[in-house]
């Protein structure tokens, strides 16, 4: 899988503060295209239909090709653009910001409104977390009951992370591993199980894991 490796957001998430009794909410979403990013911002402008504003930003495309941003009303430069800059400053991609605003009654100032929408945007970020794109193998396994223990004890500094678990006879996970790390986790679970452990490999895919 020979694909560019880039920086976007872990998840969907949102955060939020007061500045001058104005409320500013920091949404953030992945988004692999420009239909993706607007299909976000459109979910956000009608759960917030009744804001002062929802400014926002977006990035596309591995190479950053596409960027768009709106000031939604505020004066022109002080919500837009910086949400975008803190965007292009963390060095995300394929992702949506939008900022929502409830205002409070006192203004900001063309200065403040800079600083509040590059808060919004820092924390929208914060919230959903950074991740760098990889090239990732999708295993399942079966552990049985008496290994459990030995496994689960390996996984809190294994290079993984687990997306399901099922129990019957035995208990079925499903994780992900980077592609770069599979020899080593492979020859890994062989040491830790004495070869018992026989991981299936049936996905590859591009996933984001967290910053190192």
């Amino acid at each position: 899988m020979s694909l560019i490796s880039y920086k976007t957001l872990m998840k969907r998430a949102d955060d939020e503060f007061i500045i001058n009794k104005s409320r500013f909410i920091g949404y953030g979403c992945p988004c692999e295209t420009e239909e993706e990013a607007l299909a976000f911002l459109k979910s956000i402008r009608e759960k917030h239909a009744d804001a002062t504003h929802n400014c926002y930003a977006y990035i596309i495309g591995p190479n950053m090709g596409i960027m768009r941003y709106s000031d939604d009303g505020e004066p022109g430069g002080t919500a837009g653009l910086p949400i975008i800059e803190v965007m292009k400053a963390r060095g995300v991609t394929n992702c949506c910001v939008v900022v929502t605003r409830y205002f409070g009654g006192i203004l900001l100032g063309a200065g403040g409104l800079v600083r509040a929408y590059s808060q919004g945007s820092t924390t929208a970020i914060n919230a959903c977390g950074v991740g760098v794109m990889h090239p990732t193998a999708r295993y399942m396994m079966d552990v049985p009951y008496p290994m459990l223990g030995k496994f689960e004890h390996y996984l809190k500094t294994a290079p993984i992370r687990v997306e399901d678990k099922q129990f019957s006879d035995v208990i079925t996970f499903s994780f992900l591993v980077k592609c770069q790390d599979e020899e080593t986790l492979l020859a890994e679970l062989t040491s830790l199980s004495e070869g018992t452990l026989e991981p299936l490999k049936f996905d590859e895919l591009y996933d984001a894991w967290p910053e190192d």
